[in-house]
């Protein structure tokens, strides 16, 4: 039996949400997921279907989310249904609302300059999402986050490499993979993915067809 996928696109065009969607519809499909595409909030609201689901895949940055749009999610997860998503998609969703950023595990703040070449480092962590993948670079933004001290790294970026505020606390090491678990459910973040060009990068690509999998519960 197909494991079922429910991507929910829209918010902020500049980060091509459909195309972004199309992508990843393209690699769940190949990984015999039965693939639902929504461009509305409202998708969440049905709190038995998506229980249903083995993972939800949220391609919407900024805007705002209703109590009655989260909460099915958020109980859904709990209950053991996977999330995984990307950039702003997932982790610059609903600045105001902190049950899903306790969710996701993290919150876009800034990406200091722009079209910024940076490498992405695996590890620390080891994991089946990050087998065989080397390290690589990115010319694209370099997402500063605030971070879930429970989330696992699957990957690092150092800042800083543009000038900004931040440069005078010196060198860090800023989460770009994560994993976490949610109640029963399992969560994934990559904060790759400006537009689909970033996402199409072998190794972007491969790193989201193995998070999906993950968080739906295999790999």
């Amino acid at each position: 039996m197909n494991r079922k996928a429910l991507i929910v696109w829209g918010g902020w065009e500049g980060h091509q949400p459909l195309e972004v969607a199309d992508i990843f519809r393209g690699v769940l499909a190949q990984a015999n997921f039965e693939v639902e595409m929504a461009d509305t909030l409202d998708a969440f609201l049905d709190a038995e279907k998506l229980l249903q689901l083995n993972l939800i895949v949220p391609v919407w940055t900024m805007g705002k989310i209703s109590p009655a749009q989260v909460k099915p999610v958020l109980a859904a997860v709990q209950g053991g249904v996977g999330i995984a998503g990307c950039h702003g998609g997932m982790c610059d969703s609903f600045r105001d609302n902190t049950e899903w950023q306790f969710m996701t595990g993290g919150q876009f703040v800034a990406h200091p300059g722009e079209g910024i070449k940076y490498r992405v480092k695996i590890g620390p962590t080891r994991s089946g999402i990050t087998e065989g993948i080397a390290d690589f670079d990115v010319n694209s933004e370099q997402y500063y986050m605030h971070v879930d001290p429970a989330v696992k790294v699957l990957a690092t970026t150092r800042f800083p490499t543009a000038d900004g505020p931040h440069v005078g606390n010196g060198p860090v090491e800023m989460p770009v993979v994560w994993t976490k678990v949610f109640g029963k459910g399992r969560v994934f973040y990559n904060s790759l993915g400006h537009n689909a060009d970033i996402v199409s990068m072998p190794p972007v690509l491969e790193l989201m067809r193995r998070g999906f999998s993950w968080a739906a519960g295999s790999v």
